[in-house]
C-alpha cells in the first residue's frame, strides 16, 4: 500500500490542512392543511376526479392536524376529498412527490383524515363509485320513516316566499326523526363530517339521547316518473327540553344548509317550518344556542317579518316611534330605553314562541323600519342604541350602577381587552380609571354602537326588500 513520502525536515503545520464539509438537512416547516387539501361535494360519479362538483370551504381545516396543525413529512403533497350528496359517504385522492423525515415526523393523514370523516371515508375508489347506484336511495330511505310536518301552523300563518325563490318550490318536503331512531342516527353519523367542516365550533350531538331531533329539509327528483328521489338540501338538530309543570322547550343546536343550495331560501324555509312546530305544539318558547352571525340574519328577517303582521308588536311599535319622533333625544339630560311593553312581550312569545331576548333584537329594527323618513330621526335613533348598549355594558343608569370596565390587556387571548366589575354597594370605588382609560372605554362602547347599526340597517333593508318583492307579486 502507498504512502505519500514526506521530506523528513518539513514542518506539518505548514501544510493546509483539509477541511471536511459536514451537512445540514433543512428542517420541514410543515404545510398547512388548508393549503393542500380541497373538498367537494359531487351528486354523480362522474364529477369525481374532476372539478364539476361542489367545492366547498371549511371553517378550517388545519385544527385536525398534529399539535401545530400543520402537516409533516410530504413534497408536493396535494388532497382531493370527494364527498356524496347522494349517500354522504366520502373518498380521498392523495398525491405528493416524495416524503421524508425533516425532524417532525411524517404525519399519518390517514388516521388524521378519520378524525374528520370517520367510517363514512372508503379508502377503495371504486367502492366509492358504486355507493352512487347501490346507496341511490339512502335519502329517501331515511325520509319515509320521518314525520311529514305541514309548513301551515295551527293558527293558519304562513310565510309567503318570493315566487322567484327555489324554496317556493311545491316539491320540498320537511320531515322529522327522533334521533333515538335507527335511520335518524345512521344519517347524522354519516352528516357529522360536514358538520365538523362548516359549522363553526361545532360538536356532534349525542345520538342515543332521545331527547334530540332531527329536522330534514330535502325535495324531491323525479329521475323516473314513477320512482321520486329525495335530494337533501338541509338539515336542523333540536333538543326538547322540560318546562314546568308539563311543557316542553325547543333549543335549536345546529342548521345546516348544504354549499350548493346556500343563500336561494331554503334556511328560511326551514326556520319557517321550525317556528310552525313550536307554534302547533305550543311549546314554551325556541330559541337558538350560539347563532352564527349569518343564521342571526335569517332568523331575525324571518321573524320581524311574522311581527310585522302581529298586532299587539305593531301597535307597541307605532307608540314607540310616535314618542321617538317628538324628539331631539340628544339633547335631554335623561334618555328613555324605548323598551316594549311587558305585556307585549308576553304574548309575543305566547303567540309567535319567540323568547325576550330575540324579540329586544327584533325590536329595535321594528323602530327603524317605522320611522321614515329614517334620515330625519337617525340622530335620535342612533341615541337610543347608543344608550341600550351602555345601559347593558355598564349598568341600568348609563353611568355606572355599581359596573365599571376596565381595560387589561391579556397575553394569552388579545381579544380579552376589559373586565366589568361591581363596586360594593353600588358605589364607584376600588379602581379609578385615568383619562386614556376612560377614552378607550368610550371607544370600545362607540364601536359596539357602530356594529349594531350597520347591522340594523343590513336586516332592515333585507326586510324592505323582500316585502317589496312580496307586495309586486301580488299585484
Amino acid at each position: 500500500m502507498g504512502k505519500k513520502q514526506q521530506h523528513p525536515n518539513a514542518d506539518p503545520l505548514s501544510e493546509p490542512k483539509k477541511k471536511r464539509r459536514v451537512g445540514f438537512s433543512s428542517i420541514d416547516a410543515g404545510v398547512e392543511p388548508n393549503d393542500c387539501i380541497k373538498i367537494y361535494l359531487v351528486s354523480k360519479k362522474e364529477e369525481v376526479g374532476t372539478s364539476d362538483g361542489f367545492c366547498i370551504n371549511p371553517v378550517d381545516l388545519n385544527s385536525f392536524f398534529e399539535e401545530d396543525e400543520k402537516i409533516y413529512g410530504y413534497q408536493g403533497l396535494k388532497i382531493t376529498i370527494w364527498v356524496s350528496s347522494i349517500s354522504f359517504r366520502a373518498h380521498a385522492d392523495i398525491s405528493f412527490q416524495a416524503t421524508s423525515d425533516g425532524g417532525k415526523g411524517i404525519t399519518d393523514l390517514k388516521s388524521s383524515l378519520e378524525k374528520i370523516f370517520g367510517e363514512t371515508l372508503l379508502e377503495n375508489k371504486d367502492d366509492f363509485l358504486q355507493t352512487f347506484s347501490t346507496e341511490n336511495n339512502f335519502i329517501s330511505s331515511v325520509v319515509s320513516h320521518g314525520e311529514k310536518l305541514q309548513t301551515k301552523a295551527s293558527n293558519g300563518h304562513i310565510t309567503h316566499f318570493n315566487g322567484n325563490s327555489d324554496a317556493a318550490s311545491s316539491d320540498l318536503e320537511v320531515v322529522r326523526l327522533k334521533i333515538d331512531n335507527l335511520a335518524a342516527g345512521h344519517l347524522y353519523s354519516r352528516l357529522v363530517p360536514l358538520v365538523l367542516l362548516l359549522v363553526d365550533g361545532s360538536n356532534p350531538i349525542d345520538v342515543t339521547d332521545s331527547s334530540w331531533e332531527l329536522y330534514l329539509l330535502s325535495r324531491k327528483k323525479f329521475d323516473q316518473p314513477e320512482n321520486a328521489q329525495h335530494l337533501l338540501l338541509g338539515f336542523a338538530a333540536l333538543y326538547r327540553f322540560y318546562h314546568y309543570p308539563d311543557g316542553s322547550r325547543l333549543r335549536l343546536s345546529q342548521i345546516l344548509v348544504l354549499p350548493p343550495y346556500q343563500h336561494k331560501g331554503y334556511g328560511s324555509h326551514l326556520v319557517e317550518a321550525l317556528s310552525n312546530v313550536a307554534i302547533s305544539e305550543n311549546v314554551y318558547d325556541l330559541t337558538v344556542e350560539e347563532p352564527l352571525d349569518y343564521f342571526q340574519h335569517v332568523r331575525t328577517s324571518f321573524d320581524i317579518k311574522r311581527l310585522l303582521a302581529f298586532e299587539p308588536s305593531q301597535d307597541a311599535v307605532k307608540s314607540a316611534v310616535s314618542r321617538l319622533k317628538q324628539g331631539r333625544l340628544s339633547k335631554k339630560s335623561h334618555i328613555p330605553r324605548f323598551l316594549p311593553p311587558p305585556d307585549v312581550v308576553e304574548k309575543v312569545r305566547k303567540t309567535l314562541k319567540i323568547n325576550k331576548k330575540q324579540f329586544l333584537q327584533c325590536w329595535e329594527i321594528l323602530i327603524y323600519l317605522g320611522l321614515d323618513p329614517i334620515e330625519k330621526h337617525l340622530e335620535d335613533y342612533v341615541t337610543i342604541i347608543s344608550n341600550r348598549v351602555k345601559a347593558d355594558i355598564l349598568g341600568k343608569d348609563s353611568e355606572t350602577a355599581g359596573k365599571q370596565v376596565i381595560e387589561v390587556p391579556s397575553l394569552h387571548d388579545t381579544e380579552t381587552s376589559f373586565v366589568m366589575f361591581r363596586s360594593q354597594n353600588g358605589e364607584v370605588g376600588g379602581v379609578q380609571m385615568d383619562e386614556d382609560q376612560a377614552k378607550t372605554q368610550e371607544q370600545q362602547l362607540q364601536q359596539l354602537v357602530d356594529e349594531r347599526i350597520k347591522e340594523v340597517k343590513l336586516i332592515a333593508g333585507k326586510v324592505s326588500e323582500t316585502c317589496m318583492k312580496g307586495t309586486s307579486s301580488l299585484a
